[in-house]
């Protein structure tokens, strides 16, 4: 497709990647953490703090102490059964483990005083907002259905009493006293819709936009009408971004699926799913890029076009997944 070298990029990266095979250890030793001793047994139960590639420094929830955690092929994540829906796809639950999830862990230590995770468990309900799309999404949905109910009544209220004003002179300032209330409730209303407003561009907030981590190569990824698997140029697009890994110590892969706005919310949510879910399975097949690496796969539906939906070419463009290699800024930095 025409569209597809548009939207490959690849930084400069040659510096950042040096500087992060240079400081690859120093994540473990970060000032004030707690040292797990070697072989001994042991458990935490935080939030995630930040990642850095198998790496996930969690804020231990009894101490407020930074621990650090390592995933590896051997570890076993499970999701417990929470109250929201949590990625279509269940045999990526490793993928979540991104900052803001609340998680406990059980292994031992290692001899950098890391936790060497056997098991890590978790509950959807509590990703924090940056990340937990669903859980916000369905949130939103409410508050902003709830926030619009309010002011309804608040300006149908404001119109009764105005009416009831000017009907009953005698009652005038008890409608008028009546009013104002409305008034007040309507503008109120108006204040929790600004604030579900802000809250509602949280959703899509995604890993590579905190501070905490740079992209350091980036492709779109694109796909038929109504369809989520790849054809040649997808696949040698990917290709091309699990090379971009080679070398690179603690790098972490982002996936964000879209459709375009044709068919139903309900499809293109779900499109928009399998398309991350496809880009994900082929970097781990076909790239050899262990799923730990990959970071909450997610599909947006048909939010956040990449270009207008009233044309063909444009509706080619919206059906794709943006995939971006991270890393984080303060290995990259040295720091």
């Amino acid at each position: 497709m025409m569209h597809r070298s548009e939207k490959w990029k690849t930084p400069v990266i040659g510096c950042a990647l040096g500087l992060a095979l240079l400081a690859g250890l120093t994540y473990a030793s970060t000032p004030g953490a707690a040292q797990i001793k070697p072989d001994e047994k042991s458990k935490v139960s935080g939030t995630i703090m930040s990642r850095n590639g198998d790496l996930v420094k969690v804020k231990d929830k009894k101490t407020g102490q930074p621990v650090v955690v390592s995933i590896t092929d051997n570890t076993k994540v499970e999701r417990k059964k929470g109250k929201v829906e949590f990625f279509r796809h269940k045999d990526m639950d490793v993928t979540a483990m991104v900052p803001g999830l609340t998680i406990d862990a059980e292994g031992v230590g290692n001899g950098k005083g890391q936790l060497v995770a056997s098991k890590i468990t978790f509950i959807p309900d509590e990703f924090a907002i940056e990340v937990a799309e669903e859980q916000q999404i369905q949130a939103n949905k409410v508050s902003a259905a709830n926030a619009q109910t309010t002011a309804n009544q608040g300006v149908a209220a404001a119109g009764k009493a105005q009416t009831s004003a000017n009907v009953a002179q005698v009652s005038a300032k008890q409608a008028q006293t009546t009013a104002n209330q409305a008034g007040q409730t309507a503008v109120a209303a108006g204040d929790v819709a600004v604030m579900d407003a802000e809250a509602v561009q949280m959703v899509n907030k995604r890993v590579s936009d905190m501070d905490d981590y740079k992209t350091v190569a980036e492709a779109g990824i694109y796909f038929p009408s109504d369809k989520a698997t790849l054809d040649d140029a997808a696949k040698a697009d990917l290709d091309i971004v699990a090379a971009a890994t080679k070398g690179v110590d603690g790098y972490l892969i982002e996936i964000a699926g879209y459709a375009s706005s044709t068919g139903t919310k309900q499809l293109n949510q779900k499109l928009s799913e399998d398309r991350a879910a496809a880009v994900a399975n082929y970097l781990l097949q076909k790239g050899n890029i262990p799923m730990r690496r990959i970071v909450a796969p997610a599909g947006y539906g048909a939010t956040h076009p990449a270009a207008t939906n009233t044309d063909s070419q444009g509706r080619a463009l919206n059906r794709r997944v943006d995939v971006k290699v991270l890393i984080n800024k303060g290995v990259a930095e040295g720091s």
